[in-house]
C-alpha cells in the first residue's frame, strides 16, 4: 500500500508576524531575499495607492482616546478644518486620535485615508476612511505616512507617536526630507516634555537651536493656518530641466 510522503512544508508565517521574523537576526539568505521581495511589493502597493492624493497632512496620535475626550475632539475639528482647506487627511487608520481626524475630514466632505498596521492583536480600521491600506511592516508604513505628506500634526500619544515624531525630526535635521511644518497639538501634553528634552539636548550640544522647528498650538484654525502658510514651494525636479542638446 502506497504511503503519502511526509509533509515537510513549513507553516506559513502569519502576516502580523512578518516584521518580527525579518528583524529576529541572521537567517538563510534566500529566505531573507524572499522577505525583501515582500517588503518591495508592499512599498510599491503603497505608492500606487497614494500617489494621487494631492496636498496631504498626516495626523499622528494615540489609539486610546475615546469619543468625548478633549484631544479626540481637537483631532476631529482639525481634520474637518484641513478638509475644508482642500487637504487630504492621512492617519494610521486605527481608533482614537486617528479615528477622530479621519472622522472630521470625512464629515467635512474631504478625503480621509488610513495607513493601518497589521498587529498580532488585530486592530480594526476605523469606519471613517475613504481609502485604507494595511501594512505588515512598520517601516514601510512610516515611509508612506511621510512620503505623501507636506505637513504633520502630532497629537498626544504613546511610544508609537513619539517614535514617529523623533523619526520625522531626524529626517528634517539631517536634510533627508524638506523641513515641512510640524505642529504639536495639545500644549498641556507636549510642553512639559519639551521643556525637559529640548533643554537637555541643547545643553549637551546634540541638537542646535533652529535645526528643527516645532509649533505648539491648541486651536484647529491656527493649526491649519500654520500648516498651509509654512509650506515652501517645492523646487522643480530633474524632469523639469531641459534635455541637453
Amino acid at each position: 500500500m502506497r504511503q503519502n510522503a511526509p509533509n515537510n512544508a513549513q507553516p506559513k508565517t502569519p502576516k502580523s508576524a512578518r516584521e518580527r521574523e525579518l528583524l529576529r537576526g541572521a537567517d538563510d539568505l534566500l529566505v531573507d531575499f524572499d522577505r525583501g521581495v515582500t517588503v518591495f511589493n508592499e512599498l510599491v502597493r503603497g505608492c500606487r495607492s497614494l500617489f494621487d492624493l494631492g496636498r496631504s497632512i498626516t495626523i499622528f496620535g494615540s489609539a486610546r482616546f475615546a469619543d468625548g475626550h478633549p484631544w479626540y475632539q481637537l483631532a476631529r475639528a482639525t481634520g474637518a478644518d484641513l478638509a475644508r482647506a482642500g487637504c487630504t487627511v492621512i492617519t494610521g487608520g486605527g481608533p482614537g486620535i486617528m479615528e477622530a481626524a479621519n472622522r472630521g475630514a470625512q464629515e467635512a466632505g474631504g478625503m480621509s485615508v488610513g495607513c493601518k498596521i497589521r498587529l498580532p492583536h488585530e486592530q480594526h480600521p476605523n469606519p471613517y476612511l475613504d481609502r485604507v491600506l494595511t501594512f505588515d511592516y512598520f517601516f514601510v508604513r512610516k515611509v508612506m505616512l511621510l512620503k505623501y505628506s507636506s505637513g504633520f500634526v502630532f497629537m498626544p500619544g504613546g511610544f508609537g507617536t513619539l517614535d514617529e515624531l523623533f523619526e520625522t525630526l531626524t529626517l528634517i535635521q539631517t536634510g533627508k526630507v524638506e523641513a515641512f511644518p510640524c505642529v504639536l497639538a495639545g500644549t498641556a501634553f507636549w510642553q512639559p516634555m519639551l521643556d525637559v528634552v529640548m533643554t537637555q539636548l541643547y545643553d549637551a550640544g546634540t541638537v542646535a537651536p533652529g535645526e528643527v522647528a516645532l509649533k505648539l498650538l491648541d486651536d484647529p484654525a491656527e493649526i491649519v493656518a500654520h500648516l498651509l502658510t509654512s509650506q515652501e514651494v517645492m523646487p522643480a525636479g530633474p524632469w523639469a530641466e531641459e534635455e541637453p542638446s
